[in-house]
């Protein structure tokens, strides 16, 4: 049987899937811009909800989703969406009471850092209001009504006659959308029950269902990260259910989560607990000289409440005595090079050991200690151990169990130090302790925002550049004792849960040939970004302008019915396909209404906000037509029919406007590049740098150049090719290509050139697009270099080569590379007597830019 997600994937290849709408993004937090996997969640959502052959009544949807990606957030956009349609009463369920707390939070209070909606929620014209109510009777029909509750006070109250509380008589009349949160709880029935379960006749499961199925207009949306697919009963049972699938092991190659690194050690508990509080400081110095305010916390992990008790005791004693010579025992005992790096920064900033004891006394005082293990203390402080991130929030160490394990929402959780030594043994299979700490392990792992340059805040930034020092501020470390068998099965439940506990790495080292070359006492020449007024703001950016969008629209009636339906029979009949290119300014052209009522649907492309963003932008008309704007925009359109009817035409206007209002409501800040090219010292840019793989390597990454399993036409030792500034390559097999490709011609480049180098860029240095600032950071750099002395001629070129799939959507890169050699300005500012030139190519592909890139070599040659 195929997965409900899995049949919404064929939808999404067919471009029959719907768009998000408008109001839903605009009644949200516009501090928490939604992700492209939260986006399509919800549009599985929506395509399911409104395809009454998709859809079963009552209806209800399984979010399998790791944790830490946002599934409240895509809660929030639900509620919208729902009440858009008609609902008004929401129950959000869940077993463990911290967590309705938080999410009560993230609903109603407006004033936390975490509140999901936006200050004034407006849909259809009309201000909406969130209620928290206890029940359904006499609730205000035009606000969203939200009862909160864990699933056992949920069970109470349908069982217990109570004033105040839900009862069955809230549901016989009006439909409801349950909302279960961790919902693999209330599977009870779904699985098999030991004694004292069997004796609950009324089980939690038992109570839910009768609540769901007393309308069939009712809605159940689960949302869970770990749903037990290995369990043939439960699988069964979901596979018509799970909407959208998003594994941690997709989360985190996304670059959406920490990295995690565990740091094995042969001392004492306490001493581990020191290095731990030793590498969280150093943590927050990093931070704090990139003017980041960021507080890192620590957890301390015990395997009993007595226990964690009693470390917690010993670790404030031993605060409270800390001395140099306890830093300088635990430096002496283990100094692996993560921790002497930190030994390495304070030493380097003549900061002293005795300086670092009094920060420390300091910074993990007794009062900025909390713990958290039983339920009063955990209640009591919820909102503190909810807003850690909070700049008055006091706490830097956390003392727990268990009752952190789920519904813990911590960005800035970065050590874990595990406070016993014990290991269960669950013989042949991982032991439960084990298979907890490695999913706490995964509840650490979820990203801490934050961003130094124009890159995005919310993903890593440092896999390829792991020396680099603020790539200890996007790594999770879990302190643990040394012992090898413990660290193998801990790693192997993280690989079960999707976590590669450590990448797969390798290092670019520069050749001396390449360092000791005049190129590398040079210089080379990038530009910058600038901010601009949107009155200099003329035209759309040219990432979606110059995009050719795609639409594959179905083959025949028969086509919706496979991908839509459980019906497995298939048509044998072979369906002719044509490709039409079109333009949104043809499109208008042959029905403007198709644009234009498309356009209104949009709240972001309305003509008032539109000129918001572009000032000069006179009509609608224009921003349709122009090819400053929408005019241009390419779309390719293939089906079984040569003229696509307006159906299709309409879904195609649909998926550009859908990326348009995208972009834009990203838009805060209107950049341009500069065309002055400033100098830089080559040897200031390249240096040595240790780059991060995932294991499961595709395409050739992570892979030498040289290793056997490279294609015989592109395999070289490059450690012995002085043209080549690295010593080996470990991109792409299109990369790679590229190398293979100046290889052959470096003869005729040394007939002309006296010096060549190519240099790869592992984020070295970026460009910015001419139009829109936008950054780009071209793969390769070939320098050039020809004449003596005084009469020195030094060319730079940058290249990009650039898989099939990505050609169209990437144009806007290409294109600015073109204009490079055209248009770009050295700026020489007095930095030497050489003449230099800057170029770049076309996109290097062997498939379809094979004739422009070597047109582009003969022109250079």
């Amino acid at each position: 049987m195929t997965f409900l997600y899995e049949k919404l994937d064929s939808a999404r290849e067919w471009d029959r899937i719907k768009p998000v709408p408008g109001y839903v993004l605009d009644n949200l937090n516009p501090k928490m811009p939604i992700r492209p996997y939260q986006k399509e969640a919800l549009e599985n959502f929506i395509t399911y909800f409104e395809n009454p052959r998709l859809r079963n009544k009552p209806s209800q949807t399984l979010f399998h989703m790791a944790t830490g990606s946002g599934k409240t957030y895509i809660m929030a956009a639900l509620v919208i969406y729902l009440y858009k349609q008609g609902y008004r009463n929401f129950i959000f369920f869940v077993n463990l009471g911290n967590i309705v707390e938080k999410t009560k939070l993230n609903f109603l209070d407006a004033v936390s850092s975490k509140y999901l909606f936006s200050n004034d929620i407006v849909i259809d014209g009309e201000h909406v209001k969130i209620n928290e109510v206890g029940n359904f009777q006499g609730v205000d029909d035009k606000s969203i009504n939200i009862c909160f509750s864990t699933i056992q006070g949920l069970h109470a109250d349908m069982w217990t006659a109570k004033e105040n509380a839900m009862t069955y008589d809230d549901f016989e009349s009006q439909k409801v959308v349950l909302i279960s949160d961790e919902a693999h709880h209330i599977n009870a029935d779904t699985k098999k029950l030991n004694k004292e379960e069997e004796e609950n006749y009324h089980s939690w499961e038992e109570t839910v269902k009768r609540i769901f199925h007393a309308s069939p207009d009712n809605v159940m949306l689960e949302f869970t990260a770990t749903c037990d697919l290995q369990n043939p009963l439960i699988r069964n049972e979901y596979e018509s259910k799970i909407i959208y699938d998003y594994p941690l092991r997709k989360f985190r190659k996304d670059l959406y989560s920490k990295e995690i690194i565990s740091l094995r050690t042969d001392l004492t508990i306490m001493q581990r607990a020191l290095q731990g509080i030793i590498l969280s400081q150093y943590r927050l110095k990093i931070f704090k000289d990139n003017r980041l305010d960021i507080k890192p916390v620590i957890l301390f992990k015990a395997s009993k409440i007595e226990e964690s008790k009693q470390r917690m005791a010993e670790f404030i004693e031993m605060i409270r005595n800390l001395s140099a010579h306890h830093i300088e025992a635990v430096a002496e005992l283990n100094n692996d090079e993560l921790m002497a790096k930190a030994y390495k920064y304070f030493s380097s900033n003549g900061f002293s050991y005795d300086m670092l004891v009094a920060e420390l006394k300091e910074a993990f005082s007794e009062e900025h200690c909390v713990s958290v293990n039983d339920n009063a203390e955990a209640e009591q402080k919820q909102l503190l151990l909810n807003s850690l991130e909070d700049k008055d929030n006091p706490y830097r160490a956390i003392f727990e169990v268990k009752k952190l394990d789920e519904g813990w929402d911590v960005l800035n959780l970065f050590d874990i130090v595990r406070l016993y030594e014990t290991r269960q043994s669950g013989g042949k299979t991982i032991s439960k302790t084990t298979v907890a700490e490695a999913q706490l392990i995964g509840r650490g792992a979820r990203y801490c925002p934050f961003s130094v340059d124009d890159q995005n805040k919310y993903k890593r930034k440092y896999d390829a550049d792991l020396n680099n020092p603020l790539r200890i501020c996007e790594t999770l470390v879990y302190h643990c004792q040394n012992d090898s068998r413990y660290i193998a099965e801990l790693h192997q439940a993280l690989r079960e849960i999707g976590v590669e506990p450590e990448m797969l790495k390798r290092r670019y080292v520069l050749k001396d040939s390449f360092k000791n070359s005049s190129v590398y006492k040079s210089f080379m020449y990038v530009n910058r970004r600038v901010e601009v007024s949107r009155n200099n703001v003329y035209e759309l950016q040219p990432s979606v302008r110059n995009t050719v969008y795609s639409l594959r629209a179905e083959t025949g009636e028969s086509g919706e019915n496979i991908i839509l339906e459980d019906d497995n029979t298939t048509s044998d009949a072979r369906v002719e396909l044509y490709l039409y290119e079109t333009s949104i300014g043809q499109i208008a052209t042959i029905n403007y209404a198709i644009v234009n009522k498309a356009l209104g649907m949009y709240p972001a492309l309305k003509f008032n906000i539109l000129h918001k963003y572009f000032p000069h932008l006179e009509t609608t008309r224009e921003f349709i037509t122009s090819e400053k704007y929408l005019g241009s925009v390419k779309i390719n359109i293939k089906s079984r029919f040569s003229e696509p009817p307006l159906r299709l035409l309409t879904l195609a206007v649909h998926k550009v406007l859908n990326a348009v209002a995208d972009t834009l409501a990203k838009t805060e800040i209107s950049y341009m590049g500069t065309k002055d090219f400033h100098a830089v010292p080559v040897e200031k840019i390249f240096k040595d740098k240790e780059v991060g793989f995932e294991r499961e390597v595709s395409g050739g990454q992570g892979v030498s150049q040289n290793d056997p399993s490279v294609a015989n036409d592109i395999r070289m030792d490059l450690s012995r090719m002085d043209w080549y500034a690295f010593n080996d390559n470990y991109g792409t097999s299109e990369e790679k290509a590229l190398v293979a490709f100046i290889k052959d011609y470096m003869e005729k480049i040394n007939e002309k050139y006296a010096k060549a180098y190519l240099v790869r860029n592992e984020r070295h240095f970026p460009i910015y697009s001419f139009e829109a600032g936008e950054r780009f950071e071209p793969d390769f750099v070939l320098f050039l270099q020809k004449g003596e002395k005084d009469s020195i001629e030094q060319m730079q070129i940058f290249i990009e080569p650039k898989g099939e799939q990505l050609l169209a959507g990437d144009k806007w890169k290409e294109d600015f590379l073109l204009q490079i050699k055209q248009e770009a300005s050295v700026v020489k500012a007095l930095v030497d007597d050489r003449k230099y030139t800057v170029w770049g190519l076309h996109f290097f592909n062997r498939e379809k830019r094979d004739s422009e890139f070597r047109d582009d070599f003969k022109e250079l040659l």
